[in-house]
């Protein structure tokens, strides 16, 4: 029987999309260290908290993560098996995540499980004093290039434990992260950081949202001006614009890319693996003009994928009923869910085009 190309294409896509959500997820929690993590933290603290997504075994029980009070949800996050054993033996590609400003682990869980499920190993991690559980610091608000030194320990730690290690495939590993964990991704590829081209932006363009105190941290740019200039981080500021890059990184999938403006177009254009951007074009937070759309320009070959009406925080956890219309994070004037499942979709394509199929 010969078939349309269009119902053809069809039948791959649900295939895909039902290979997708077979079978459960497990969850491991780690910590490891990293040398500026102690600047960033409120108690000093060099810890990174890591958590892993992985598929897990066909009996394993997945149990509710979501976040909030039990049965009323503030986020709904989804259901992993805590501890649980490896689905199998093999080594399977990985993909580093990282939060956005003042987000968590867990906050991308929505993102990151179904990719586990789909068979990847995701290593996310909790960024030292710009997540939402810790107290947040202006030096975790500003030293946001440190941040991919945190997915880097967290890589490592994750292949020395000895139940998570074996199953992952060094030689496939990709990366992603939304908004400040977009910033994040890029500049684990190799994007130069330069203080003064942002602080310079937002002189000229004071009301741009990357500009703006934020919700989940209030800091001007005059306040990171100083806080960057003081004795205790001035020092870790002098090497912003080194090289932070993670090696053997074979592609990013980068939602609502913010600041932008603090990379050089140069290293932008330098990028040499694949990367794939998809955002809102209601954002106010990270202006696509100013952001996303930057850095898909100056990109070479960049995919770009725009949804329509689709803001910044609409990339978090879906909103629970109690929470919608009532936090400034849920606000969101469209459903969640679609921007989730077309996000889901685009980075499972992507992935299995950069580092292969798991």
């Amino acid at each position: 029987m010969r078939l349309g190309l269009g119902l053809l294409a069809t039948l791959v896509a649900v295939g895909f999309a039902l290979a997708a959500q077979a079978g459960p997820v497990g969850e491991r929690h780690l910590t490891t260290t990293d040398a500026t993590a102690a600047l960033r933290d409120a108690e000093h603290k060099p810890t990174v908290r890591v958590t892993v997504w992985y598929p897990a075994a066909a009996d394993a029980k997945e149990e509710r993560i979501d976040l909030g009070p039990p049965g009323k949800p503030m986020f709904i996050v989804g259901a992993v098996a805590q501890g649980a054993a490896f689905a199998d033996s093999k080594p399977r590609p990985v993909i580093l995540l990282s939060h956005g400003y003042g987000g968590t682990a867990r906050m991308m869980g929505w993102f990151g499980v179904p990719l586990a499920r789909a068979g990847y190993v995701v290593v996310a991690v909790d960024h030292p004093g710009n997540n939402g559980l810790d107290k947040m610091t202006a030096a975790g608000a500003t030293l946001l290039w440190d941040r991919a030194q945190d997915l880097r320990a967290a890589l490592d730690a994750a292949k020395a434990d000895p139940a998570i290690g074996p199953h992952m495939d060094m030689r496939r590993v990709g990366v992603s992260g939304m908004s400040a964990g977009g910033y994040t991704s890029l500049v684990s590829l190799g994007a130069r950081v330069e203080i003064q081209r942002l602080l310079t932006f937002c002189l000229a363009h004071p009301m741009d949202g990357i500009c703006l105190p934020q919700k989940e941290f209030a800091l001007t740019m005059d306040d990171a001006r100083k806080v960057l200039a003081s004795p205790e981080l001035a020092g870790e500021a002098a090497h912003a614009g080194d090289d932070h890059s993670i090696p053997g990184l074979r592609g990013a999938f980068v939602m609502v890319p913010a600041v932008i403006q603090q990379m050089t177009p140069a290293s932008l254009a330098g990028i040499k693996v694949p990367v794939a951007i998809i955002l809102g074009d209601a954002d106010q937070v990270a202006p696509p003009d100013t952001n996303g759309l930057v850095a898909a320009k100056a990109i070479p070959h960049a995919q770009l994928k725009v949804l329509p009406g689709v803001g910044h925080y609409d990339f978090l956890a879906t909103c629970g009923a109690d929470a919608l219309g009532k936090i400034p994070l849920c606000m969101s004037k469209v459903p969640q869910d679609p921007t989730h499942q077309a996000t889901i979709d685009m980075a499972l394509a992507f992935f299995k085009r950069t580092l292969g199929a798991p």
